[in-house]
């Protein structure tokens, strides 16, 4: 197998990968403690580069690390840096209750301790970190790196921005839908312990579904890697009541405390968030550059927009990582 598979496909721990188009690599399993719950990850580490940066990714809304993170990790490692991708709690093979709660308090605190994890390791050089954030994680690399002057590099693809300004974004029947099953979630979790979920993708003539774009579904069938519905059906639910948290989560607040550079994608025909808001959030911060390209929200992840966005998210984390 070559080191640039572009997969989701699980690799056994320490692997050495031999590259076609850069430096080999090894993928190894690593674990950190989240508010006291263990958080599953992969340090992927290039051949010979001593104590290399490093970059800290983590998947947005629903997402699990081996949807097609692999495939930014390899080639960010391919270049001679180290990459550590982590789940949140209650995702994937990391620990944790609720299953698949989407809550951004939540994700903050896990990418905290991601951060401080990594800060630990000896096999990299914890001066130079830089943090990479995807549609809703992308929002949370915001509110990090507004509060830790600390991080050398952040790249924002196709950010959340505004859970306002996305709240009215979407029609009157689809709120009232999420207000619907937000407070069914909220008592069930009160008086019986239990939640009730909703799917993550869904499609808009079918079952609510907190992402029910017409190319939500199929966009995350491509973020998987898959073509067959069934094997996301496993995958494809949370707690409801982030119908509510979601609206009150607005990372453009942060943007002005950004200090260290920045490149931000939008998606010039996002339909999930407003598609100018990666270019404003840009604008406030300090030290941004902001690209744009004709897609939607999902394609960035595969195809030609990955190969072209890859690349600049490459240059960028090594010139500012040195």
């Amino acid at each position: 197998m070559t080191g640039q598979t572009d997969s989701a496909l699980e690799l056994p721990d320490t692997q050495t990968r031999p590259a076609q188009n850069g430096l080999r690599f090894t993928r190894h399993d690593q674990s950190f403690v989240s508010q006291g719950t263990r958080c599953g990850a992969w340090l992927y580490l290039p051949e010979g580069v001593v104590r290399p940066p490093v970059v800290v990714m983590a998947h947005g809304f629903g997402g699990q690390r081996w949807m097609r993170l692999p495939a930014y990790a390899e080639r960010f490692a391919q270049r001679g840096l180290a990459v550590f991708v982590f789940d949140y709690r209650g995702f994937n093979d990391s620990q944790g209750q609720p299953r698949n709660y989407v809550n951004p308090t939540r994700h903050i605190k896990d990418w905290t301790a991601a951060v401080a994890h990594v800060r630990t390791l000896e096999m990299v050089d914890t001066r130079r970190i830089a943090l990479w954030g995807t549609s809703f994680s992308a929002g949370h690399v915001m509110v990090i790196a507004a509060r830790d002057p600390d991080m050398s590099a952040i790249v924002l693809q196709v950010p959340f921005t505004d859970g306002a300004t996305t709240a009215l974004n979407y029609s009157l029947p689809f709120q009232l839908k999420c207000i619907y099953h937000g407070l069914r979630d909220l008592l069930a979790a009160f008086f019986t312990g239990k939640r009730h979920h909703v799917l993550i993708a869904g499609k808009p003539d079918g079952a609510f579904g907190m992402m029910s774009t017409p190319d939500a579904f199929d966009g995350m069938l491509k973020v998987m890697g898959v073509t067959d519905a069934s094997e996301y059906e496993q995958h494809n639910f949370c707690p409801a009541d982030i119908a509510f948290t979601l609206t009150f989560y607005r990372p453009v607040r942060h943007a002005k405390k950004i200090t260290c550079p920045a490149l931000v994608i939008g998606a010039e025909k996002d339909s999930l968030f407003p598609p100018d808001g990666p270019r404003k959030a840009a604008k406030k911060m300090n030290n941004a550059t902001y690209i744009s390209l004709p897609m939607t929200h999902f394609e960035p992840y595969v195809g030609e927009p990955f190969d072209q966005l890859v690349v600049k998210m490459a240059d960028f984390l090594q010139a500012h990582l040195k």
